[in-house]
């Protein structure tokens, strides 16, 4: 694999987390808590692959350039901006909400992940988005 794939592999990570997530969610509302869990751990598992993939792609070749012109810029870098710090607090916000659950409090679980969810599956979708608009519609030229 080729450091120009990276970005592929990571943005198909992060569209198989926000399935997991969204699984996960599914199954709770149903009251499944055996499938629920099965996917939540998918979720985390994916979501490190994908920081591992993630940090080493960056460390090896920095960050993309957006290539759009005009009205798209102030759009994009704005997308961009609710992108990173969704991530930034979802690295603190993820472990916390999996700690609750693994330790069997539930009703804390429950409290923190109407906020860790939600936002966990904006970082995905949106870190997706940022992969299209950056790879495939505004490529830098340069």
């Amino acid at each position: 694999m080729e450091i120009t794939d990276f970005p592929h592999v990571i943005a198909f990570l992060n569209a198989l987390s926000v399935a997991f997530l969204i699984a996960g969610y599914v199954f709770i509302r149903r009251g499944d808590k055996t499938r629920h869990r099965a996917a939540m751990i998918g979720a985390v598992a994916v979501s490190a692959i994908f920081l591992v993939f993630y940090l080493y792609y960056k460390a090896h070749s920095g960050f993309a350039k957006f290539g759009g012109e005009g009205l798209i810029r102030p759009f994009y870098f704005t997308f961009l901006i609710t992108h990173i710090i969704g991530a930034t607090a979802i690295a603190g916000l993820v472990p916390y909400t999996l700690w609750r659950a693994l330790t069997g409090n539930f009703e804390k679980h429950r409290r923190i992940a109407r906020i860790t969810w939600p936002l966990w599956v904006w970082v995905g979708i949106s870190g997706v988005g940022v992969y299209v608009m950056t790879i495939h519609l505004y490529p830098y030229q340069g």
